[in-house]
């Protein structure tokens, strides 16, 4: 897939355009959307999310915040045909993370719509092309077969198991090199 975008946000975070969905910046009115998204059944289960206003205020804000620090970060992730947000997709490095994680949270009801696909890949792209990563991971609990799912159809693997604050994970990775060598240029 190449990539579509259109005109960055006030913050400067690049607008993409895949077929069906409009990656784009983090505004004030998502805030209740998005926690009305994550806190929907099974949403909590292998990724802790805010719970409440506040905690989902402060994680937008650090959302905006991490693309001002390291120029990339999650997108809020919107419907193309609607408008609706459907969750957020992206890569994510915080201090002391073991890697650049590309990672995506979707609205429980659109599970199976192949939307988490549709965003990874254009963020997996993202990294690969605009912020010339080397390597991507995605931070998984073993038992996550939805993400796991969507990982390996991103080209990603199973590289090793992982304690990350407390708690115990799966790394998935891929390399720039894979990613290019991949069917027509990119992991089908």
């Amino acid at each position: 897939m190449t990539l579509d975008y259109g005109e960055p946000d006030s913050h400067g975070v690049p607008t993409v355009l895949t077929p069906r969905l409009v990656l784009r910046g983090w505004q004030a009115g998502d805030v209740a959307d998005y926690l009305e998204i994550v806190t929907g059944p099974g949403m909590a289960d292998h990724t802790p999310q805010p719970k409440t206003d506040a905690a989902a205020w402060s994680q937008t804000a650090f959302q905006i915040g991490h693309w001002a620090l390291r120029g990339f970060g999650m997108w809020a992730v919107e419907d193309r045909a609607t408008g609706q947000l459907l969750g957020r997709a992206g890569l994510y490095e915080a201090l002391g993370w073991p890697g650049c994680e590309v990672a995506w949270t979707i609205r429980r009801e659109r599970w199976g719509e192949g939307l988490a696909t549709e965003a990874g890949r254009a963020a997996v792209e993202f990294a690969f092309d605009v912020v010339k990563r080397d390597g991507l991971i995605s931070i998984m609990t073993a038992d996550n077969t939805g993400s796991i799912h969507v990982a390996t159809k991103l080209g990603l693997t199973f590289d090793r198991a992982e304690t990350i604050q407390g708690g115990e994970y799966s790394i998935y990775t891929i390399s720039r090199a894979v990613w290019e060598t991949s069917a027509d240029g990119r992991p089908a």
